[in-house]
């Protein structure tokens, strides 16, 4: 951490209400140090930034904002990292537009880590979810940081089986880093807090805003290696950091699906304009070329011969009861058993609507 004096000079900057990052950096690259910005002369500054920019820099009382930043960067487990920080993250760096300062919870360490992004729809279906988990965990397992967004869904899934591993994660948020959203994941993120870090680069205060997210998104994409997309509509907000990612000189992976099923039209959309098709952790690692001593991998337990015939028949999309029925010929109630087995196993997923859904091994 910076001396106080130093930091408070930072958060001053970064706190004034109109002079946004790009003019921040600007600032900084000429004059250097945000204490000889504040000391510049006034027609220095406004040859550089303008009249308006000049006027909000010199005249803005931010002082009661600083201070706030400053009891919460003295609380236990509390950092703040400026651009010119030797533990700020080299990866963001080289991207385009770095924060001029982040607010981190937990273990800063991790972020100057190897890092996998995992991504995906907010309402994934039950194979998404299970999806993330397993490829968190055993990504987590091979040594790499798993970094998300700490979104309902795929993100938290991600984070869920990294922790569930042992292993680091990331959680980048687009809220002060007072306000952890949403308030669903709030035990997660406490989770976190513990065994992994949160980041944000927004105020202190700062409510969940949308347009935030997609800024949130280029931290997840710079800090990582690689961003592995899990499922995702043709719309969805993940398939930005995927852009980012692949903006930014990172791979982009994703996992394919069905084609009658819209959370993976996202995921078969980038497979089309080039991202790695994935079908098991070991393309991953193989692309990034990561070494590890083993990928630990769950497999589900057995299940009963008859069983694993209606898994064959029910093959790999959603499927109605009474369809599935029809193609094993068995009684309704021994269909019946046979799914209550493969359920129990974690080889199907009961889907609204009274279908199931085959779940992949990984």
């Amino acid at each position: 951490m910076e001396p106080t004096e130093s930091l408070s000079s930072w958060l001053r900057l970064t706190l004034i209400p109109g002079i946004g990052g790009e003019t921040q950096r600007k600032l900084l690259s000429a004059f250097g140090l945000p204490e000889t910005i504040f000391a510049s002369g006034q027609r220095a500054l406004a040859e550089l930034i303008g009249e308006k920019a000049t006027r909000l820099l010199l005249t803005t009382d931010n002082q009661s904002a600083v201070d706030r930043a400053m009891i919460w960067a003295d609380q236990p487990g509390h950092t703040l990292i400026c651009l010119a920080d030797p533990t700020y993250p080299r990866a963001l760096l080289q991207i385009a537009d770095p924060p001029v300062l982040l607010y981190v919870r937990g273990r800063v360490e991790l972020l100057n880590t190897p890092a996998i992004a995992i991504v995906g729809s907010r309402n994934p279906t039950p194979q998404g979810s299970r999806n993330a988990e397993h490829f968190a965990a055993a990504l987590s397992r091979a040594g790499l940081t798993v970094n998300s967004g700490l979104a309902l869904g795929v993100d938290a899934a991600a984070h869920r089986g990294a922790l569930a591993a042992k292993g680091a994660t990331v959680a980048f948020i687009g809220t002060g880093i007072d306000r952890l959203y949403p308030a669903a994941n709030h035990a997660l993120a406490c989770t976190i807090v513990e065994q992994g870090t949160i980041v944000s680069e927004f105020p202190l205060g700062t409510p969940p805003v949308a347009a935030n997210f997609p800024r949130r998104n280029r931290l997840i994409a710079g800090c990582s290696s690689g961003t592995l997309v899990v499922e995702a509509t043709a719309e969805s907000g993940s398939l930005i950091t995927a852009r980012l990612a692949a903006e930014q000189g990172r791979e982009v992976f994703a996992i394919p699906g069905s084609i009658h099923s819209p959370q993976s039209r996202g995921c078969h959309k980038l497979i089309k304009q080039g991202a790695k098709l994935v079908e098991t952790v070991q393309d991953i690692l193989d692309e990034l070329a990561w070494q590890a001593d083993t990928v630990a991998v769950e497999r589900p337990s057995a299940v009963p011969k008859a069983a694993d015939d209606v898994l064959t028949a029910l093959g790999y999309d959603p499927c109605p009861f009474d369809e599935l029925l029809d193609r094993c010929k068995l009684s309704a109630e021994e269909l019946s058993v046979s799914l209550f087995h493969l359920e129990l196993a974690g080889k199907v997923a009961a889907l609204p609507g009274g279908r199931y859904q085959r779940q992949a091994d990984h």
